[in-house]
This record gives structure tokens, C-alpha cells and sequence, in this order.
């Protein structure tokens, strides 16, 4: 963990931008290495899939990657940037379903009725790797590694869902909230201690269904219990274990 500066400011980190990788090795975010490599599967022997790969952006803060009945053709893996989604009911009110780091997939919630149930919503500047689903479709059929990956990235979209449906305190979702963030970051290799909050107060209130007042007065909290620094969007967490402990209940063993 790096130390503050004189001033007490919080150092900026290295913002998460992937590396395009070369012919034997994959980019640092791909999506798919960490399955593939577990079976062994390297570059080489995926160059089929990588020819589905259409690398699309940069997408700018505030542009949609693909809005809310558009045609399924394609799902979407994150190579930097930070992305939203979300939908919005038949009285304008938005709800923000969730957020998406380099290396994460979106779009798998759209494979059923085959069109986009909502939209996709950069938050800073953003890449994605663009695969045509219906070419990937069958290659993972050939190849069970990449077919199961994307049943496990489905499921696991499922799974974190159904965690908001709990009746949980405001203290235990953003503690929840904050150290998942934190760990999917420190799984492609990054800081998983200190990052930058790209999502608003009101995004994350409204993802949590929380109040925005609630997030500032949480955050606030967990400040001065030596939980967090955080100086506008960039955040340090202090102390992880005492973080997880609050959020354990929402978050995997």
C-alpha cells in the first residue's frame, strides 16, 4: 500500500488500461484467459476466438455501448474503462443494475429474448473487445472451457442480482459493495486497496437502493472509523478485514 503524500492527499493509481498482449500471450484483461489457461489453452490453440475479436471504442463518459432493445448480436468484454447498466421504468426513473471493470463481460443478460434488456453506459473512456455471440456460440461448442466460462460469468451476474433482494443495512451493502469492487479489480491485477470510485454517489446509492444522503453519511462513517480514506472518487481501503467483516453477509465465503 502506498503511503500518502505530504499534503495527505491520496496518490492517484494507475488507471486500469489493458495491453493489446502479442502472439503467445493474452491482454492483461482479456475475459477469457484465466478459463482458458486453467485447461491449458493458450493463444495459439484460441485463434479462432481471437478472430471473432472486433476491438470497438473509445467510448466517451456518458455514451451507450447499446441501449435497451437493440438487436442481441454481440456481447461485450471491458479492456479499460468503467461501464453501467441500466434501465429505465415507465415513469423515467432509472435503475442501475450494475457496474463493469476491465475484464468483465457484459451483455449475457440479453442472450434471452435475444435483444438488450437495458443499457450499457460508459463512465469514464472505454474499449471493449466486441464478439459476435452467434460465432462464439459455436465455438464454445467445440471447446468446453469457453462454453462453461460463460456459463459461470451468466451465473455469476444471476448470483449478484439476487443479493440486493435482501433485507440488509445500509453499513453492510456499501462494506458489501466496496470490498467486491476491491476484489475484482485485485483479480486482473490491479490495486484491489486503492481505486478510483468512476461511478457517482448516486449510481452507487442507486444500485444499492439507498438513499444518496445515506451513501455520503456511510462513507463518512466508515471514514472515521479508519475504514477508508477517500478524497472525492479515489478511495483507499485501510482496513479490508474490518471492511469484509461488516459486509460478510452479502458476500461469498
Amino acid at each position: 500500500m502506498r503511503s500518502e503524500n505530504q499534503a495527505g492527499r491520496l496518490p492517484a493509481p494507475p488507471s486500469p488500461i489493458a495491453d493489446d498482449g502479442d502472439e503467445a500471450h493474452f491482454c492483461r484483461t482479456c475475459a477469457f484467459a484465466g478459463a482458458c489457461q486453467a485447461v491449458g489453452y493458450g493463444k495459439p490453440e484460441l485463434r479462432e476466438l481471437h478472430c471473432l475479436v472486433e476491438h470497438v471504442g473509445p467510448f466517451r463518459s456518458g455514451e451507450h455501448v447499446f441501449r435497451t432493445g437493440n438487436p442481441f448480436r454481440a456481447i461485450f468484454a471491458v479492456r479499460s474503462g468503467t461501464v453501467k447498466t441500466s434501465m429505465v421504468d415507465k415513469e423515467g426513473r432509472e435503475q442501475v443494475l450494475g457496474f463493469y471493470l476491465p475484464g468483465e463481460v457484459i451483455g449475457l443478460n440479453a442472450i434471452y429474448p435475444e435483444q438488450f434488456p437495458c443499457d450499457a453506459i460508459a463512465l469514464e473512456t472505454s474499449h471493449f473487445c466486441r464478439f459476435s455471440f452467434p460465432a462464439m456460440s459455436a465455438l464454445a461448442a467445440r471447446m468446453p472451457a469457453v462454453q462453461s466460462h460463460l456459463f459461470r460469468l451468466l451465473s455469476k451476474e444471476l448470483g449478484s442480482a439476487s443479493l440486493l433482494a435482501g433485507d440488509h443495512s445500509a453499513d453492510e451493502r456499501m462494506a458489501a459493495f466496496l470490498t467486491d469492487l476491491g476484489q475484482r479489480y485485485a483479480t486482473r491485477g490491479f490495486s484491489g486497496t486503492e481505486f478510483q470510485l468512476s461511478m457517482s454517489r448516486g449510481d452507487i446509492a442507486n444500485y444499492l437502493r439507498l438513499a444518496a444522503e445515506t451513501v455520503s453519511r456511510v462513507l463518512s462513517r466508515f471514514r472515521n472509523q479508519g475504514l477508508i480514506q477517500v478524497e472525492g472518487r479515489q478511495l483507499l481501503i485501510r482496513d479490508p478485514a474490518g471492511l469484509r467483516h461488516i459486509g460478510r453477509s452479502l458476500l461469498p465465503d
